[in-house]
């Protein structure tokens, strides 16, 4: 495992007690927020301490589990050791797409690195930094917490939250400087306000809706829309920006027609006399077809982190995939001819195999539904994967018949197999994955970094 270390990160469970105190001086205008943020410490300090109704003989259990913790602190383990299951993030691929990304586009163009629901899975807060030392300057984000979560990392660049949020969430978008979205009057007037109150200017950018039909001031109605609250001494517009519904498919209607949508919003926002600030409108797909959508900052999700957003994209960037997915045996055996593997016996052995456990499965994001559709990399081959998948376990055949070409394969427990990932010219993909599943990549990227460990190489 040289040349790897553990990814640390996630929000801290301590409130920032400057809030409340800023809240009492009347900075902020929500109490509730910050009173449940409080809240939240007196209920983890109050499970920590013995109630009245403790007696010395159940309070003796927890001092001995006390000090035994802490001496279990002092064990060093590394993640590949607590549990066999884990995932790979590449840093170098990360670096190796976001400057293809930038030959793509070319200079003058900034690039959003959007690194929300915990960087597609793989991890937020290393993802936002790696990408910032590669050329980034804006990141992305799809709620409050999340940018909370870089913030109290030290990330102090812009972070644009993609979503309107809600309005009690205001005092905590000011004091963490984070730029939010506006989509309803309703929610300008109120971040207006409060920032007026607090003594700031409050960055915002627009979303204009084009078409999707999904949140943003409709194109018709953004410009007068602006006007309406361009007079409010509280609010700061930096950004105005929409979202494609097709960049990603080979018809190219529907895009072209967002686009023109845009533009025309754009040009009676101008000629109203504002400035709109920085105008964003392509994901990766879009950054990577259409030239036309750049405008002056492109929003890159998905070929970030080396997946393609559509076949139509494959011919025209080299993009390596960050993630891979590893285990490692934990238990091997020999079935005879006949019996049944797992739940369900959906699987039955031809005789002349090992079957193999590894300790990865649906709680970690490895679909069910693959069962008995997938294969492992096991030494150098493509073993099936066999048996109905279990929550935290998945078994895969190694054919133990052998050949000149194909000798006989030793499986021992701690050998390692490859779940996702490239290996000696060998490539098992998301994409194929997904493909079989119905589904899209970005949702299994996000699926996998739910529960295993995070390892960074």
């Amino acid at each position: 495992m040289d040349g790897i270390r553990i990814i640390e990160g996630g929000l801290s469970s301590k409130r920032d007690k400057d809030l409340s105190h800023e809240t009492q001086n009347g900075k902020a205008q929500d109490l509730n927020l910050f009173d449940l943020y409080e809240q939240d410490i007196k209920e983890i300090q109050a499970q920590a301490e013995p109630t009245q109704a403790m007696t010395d003989a159940d309070a003796a259990p927890s001092m001995i589990d006390t000090e035994a913790n802490a001496q279990l602190e002092e064990i060093k383990l590394p993640a590949p050791h607590r549990r066999w299951a884990w995932v790979e993030i590449d840093r170098e691929a990360i670096r190796h797409n976001l400057l293809a990304i930038r030959k793509r586009i070319g200079p003058g163009i900034k690039i959003m690195a959007i690194v929300k629901a915990d960087a597609y899975g793989h991890g937020a807060i290393e993802v936002a930094r790696q990408a910032l030392l590669s050329g980034a300057e804006f990141l992305g984000v799809a709620n409050v917490d999340e940018g909370i979560e870089l913030r109290q990392a030290g990330i102090e660049a812009p972070i644009l939250i993609l979503t309107e949020t809600p309005q009690q969430s205001i005092p905590l978008v000011l004091r963490y400087k984070l730029i939010p979205t506006i989509t309803t009057m309703e929610y300008a007037l109120a971040l207006g306000e409060q920032a007026d109150a607090a003594g700031q200017s409050a960055a915002y950018h627009l979303k204009i809706d084009t078409g999707m039909n999904r949140i943003g001031v409709h194109y018709s109605d953004a410009a007068d829309f602006l006007r309406t609250i361009s007079f409010h001494r509280g609010l700061d517009l930096q950004g105005v920006f929409t979202h494609f519904s097709t960049a990603d498919e080979s018809d190219s209607y529907e895009f072209k027609l967002q686009l023109e949508r845009f533009n025309r919003a754009l040009d009676e926002i101008r000629y109203m006399g504002i400035n709109p600030g920085l105008v964003h409108a392509a994901n990766s797909a879009a950054a990577i077809r259409y030239k036309q959508t750049h405008f002056d900052m492109v929003r890159i999700g998905l070929a970030m982190y080396g997946l393609h957003p559509s076949r139509m994209t494959r011919d025209l960037i080299d993009l390596r995939p960050a993630m891979s997915v590893r285990a490692r045996i934990t238990y091997v055996k020999s079935v005879p001819v006949g019996e049944g593997v797992g739940y369900n016996y959906t699987y039955r052995s031809p005789g002349s195999v090992l079957i193999a456990t590894i300790p990865i499965g649906y709680g970690d994001g490895l679909s069910r539904a693959l069962s008995n559709r997938m294969d492992v990399m096991f030494k150098g081959r493509l073993c099936p994967q066999v048996g109905t998948i279990c929550m935290d376990m998945t078994m895969f055949e190694i054919d133990q018949r052998s050949s000149q070409l194909n000798p006989r394969l030793a499986a021992d427990v701690g050998d390692e197999v490859l779940v996702v990932g490239r290996e000696g010219g060998i490539e098992l993909t998301l994409d194929n994955m997904a493909e079989q599943l119905g589904t899209i990549n970005y949702e299994l990227a996000c699926r996998f970094g739910l529960r295993l460990q995070r390892l960074l190489k």
